[in-house]
């Protein structure tokens, strides 16, 4: 949408740079953009190389509105806004279409192991590889499903102060791995500004990867402290596993969350008072393009992951692999290889995609780069996983994870979102490059673009529906579809309770059809028996096909019974007849 006509339009050559007088304090003028380093392997590490081409939002520039055909500015400002809305709706779908059945169901519903025994066995597999993988992973599923059925017994097995003490130690946990978490964001918010803040001076060489290091360093050393912290308390496999995802789940968007925070705060002075922020709405001081600043900080924040996956896969795992198998003894024993943890795997890869969102409007090709690394990641883990790790003895429930893989995708989706939507509508544009300079924000061409293009009742119908006024008729009818589907939610758990019952009845009458049949069978000659009959199994005996109900065609006991049949039970000749009426 926007590359291609860039190409045919052939935009014009940037003219000389605004000579823009700045009242910075100390007489401290903007970078120009000389590049200071001339090791041209960091100048691509950190941004430097690709300042003026189509990987940030300075490259790219067009004519004015009146003199283009094609809206290069509505494009490249509405082409971020499409592909979240297009994530969006298709992360949302994948949720409801991946709702687990117990949602449905009720909590307390549990599939039952026989379904599970004689349904699990897929018999298109040939290849014996195949099979021994399906094997493992119906093993996987009886095992989780009897711990989960283990740690439901014990917990209604529990004493009321055996459970007042359980709820104190889950609070106490989590209140000591909430303060943990609240540091850990203060570390990248400090690190973040440090970096910022001292870009001027000769350390700043080392500084460029800091907030990148500082993140990485939060979310290896934080789930560490979770698991630990969570296996004091002796809880349950299921219930550690679940506990430390959700703390990293929390860790890793409020790192990148504050890291968003901190960036804004240094180049937007959000929170702070400058004079140049005052004057132009943005740091002029220290940033002559800050949406650039903004999309470096991005583009060395993806290639410090990857970097960091490299690293550790053949510095760190391959090594250990190694050592384990040259050396013996109780150390190399308890180190062994390294643990897969497929959730850890799958929650960096949901944090780098929320990072590619945030960076759709500051670095345009950045997710181009995040594909060919997440290319390069896939086939660097596979051999991880084949070569250097062991399987973790902790289960993984995929079935029921992908739900909440998808909702943690989701919250990144809305994390990368609110920043976006701020700097379109909010924020003033940089005046010495990109597509907006001319702008007090980004949105102002959507405003333009339609009083160009737009006949007047065009332009009236769009003024209408960005009003106040065409809120509130929205805003009725979005109550009235909120309630519609609120009834219909209700009406659907009442059929499904109500289905639930009768399953349950006709569960129950099956079983009583089946007792009733076998008493029909002949009874064995008193020589085949070995013994005399108990008491308990002639009690344990009914006299009625149906329980309340005499056996069809037995007028009472008095009746003459044929030989070799059961008192009051019919022949075989006989029909069984219900007492509505109905025949057997």
């Amino acid at each position: 949408m926007v590359l291609l006509p860039l190409a045919w339009l052939r935009p014009p050559d940037p003219g000389p740079a605004q000579n823009l007088t700045l009242q910075c304090p100390g007489s401290h003028q903007p970078q120009i953009g000389i590049p200071k380093f001339h090791n041209q392997l960091w100048n691509v590490l950190t941004g430097r190389a690709f300042t003026n081409t189509y990987l940030f939002y300075g490259g790219y520039r067009a004519a004015p509105e009146s003199s283009s055909a094609y809206s290069i500015r509505l494009a490249y400002l509405l082409s971020p806004l499409a592909c979240l809305l297009l994530c969006f709706c298709g992360t949302l779908r994948r949720m409801v279409k991946g709702l687990p059945q117990r949602l449905l169901l009720g909590q307390d519903y549990r599939a039952p192991l026989s379904a599970k025994v004689f349904s699990s066995w897929d018999f298109c597999i040939r290849v014996q590889e195949a099979a021994t993988i399906k094997k493992h992973e119906i093993s996987n599923e009886f095992k989780a499903e009897l711990e989960e059925g283990r740690r439901l017994q014990l917990a209604q097995q529990r004493s009321p102060t055996q459970r007042a003490c359980h709820l104190l130690t889950f609070l106490w946990v989590n209140v000591l791995i909430g303060l943990l978490v609240v540091g850990a964001i203060s570390a990248i918010f400090w690190a973040t500004k440090y970096s910022q803040d001292k870009k001027e001076e000769d350390l700043f060489v080392v500084l460029q990867y800091l907030p990148p290091g500082v993140i990485a360093l939060v979310n290896f050393l934080g789930p560490l402290l979770f698991v630990f912290l969570v296996q004091l308390e002796n809880y349950p496999p299921s219930t550690e596993v679940n506990l430390t995802l959700i703390w990293c789940v929390v860790l890793k968007l409020a790192s990148l969350g504050m890291f968003s925070f901190s960036l804004g705060q240094s180049t937007l002075c959000i929170g702070g008072n400058r004079t140049s922020c005052e004057a132009y709405g943005y740091n002029a001081c220290d940033y002559q393009c800050w949406e650039n600043a903004v999309g470096e900080e991005l583009y060395k924040l993806i290639i410090f992951n990857f970097l960091l996956t490299v690293a550790f896969a053949f510095l760190v795992s391959l090594p250990r692999r190694l050592l384990v198998e040259r050396f013996s003894g109780w150390f190399w024993t308890w180190l062994d290889r390294e643990e897969f943890l497929v959730p850890k795997n799958v929650l960096d890869i949901l944090a780098g995609q929320t990072v590619t969102w945030v960076g759709l409007f500051f670095c345009p090709l950045l997710p181009l780069l995040n594909s060919i690394f997440l290319f390069l990641t896939f086939y660097i883990k596979k051999y991880t996983l084949l070569r250097n790790s062991r399987p973790s003895p902790r289960l993984f429930r995929a079935s029921s994870s992908t739900f909440f893989f998808q909702l943690v995708l989701l919250l990144g989706l809305l994390l990368a979102a609110v920043p976006l939507g701020y700097v379109v509508s909010s924020t003033h544009s940089s005046r010495d490059c990109g597509l907006f300079t001319n702008y007090s924000a980004p949105w102002q061409v959507v405003p333009e673009v339609v009083a160009l293009w737009l006949p007047l009742p065009g332009q009236r119908a769009l003024n209408y529906l960005s009003s106040h006024a065409f809120s509130f008729p929205l805003l009725i009818l979005l109550s009235l579809v909120l309630t519609v589907c609120v009834s219909q939610s209700r009406a659907n758990a009442k059929t499904i309770h109500e289905l639930r019952k009768q399953l349950v009845w006709q569960g129950r009458e099956k079983w009583h059809l089946v007792e009733d049949l076998s008493r029909l069978l002949p009874e064995p000659a008193p020589s085949d028996s070995p013994g005399p009959e108990s008491p308990l199994s002639r009690a344990s005996r009914p006299r009625s096909f149906y329980p309340g109900f005499p056996c069809p065609g037995s007028p009472g006991p008095s009746r003459v019974v044929p030989t070799g049949l059961s008192p009051g039970c019919p022949g075989p000749s006989s029909r069984f007849h219900y007492p509505s009426g109905g025949a057997l």
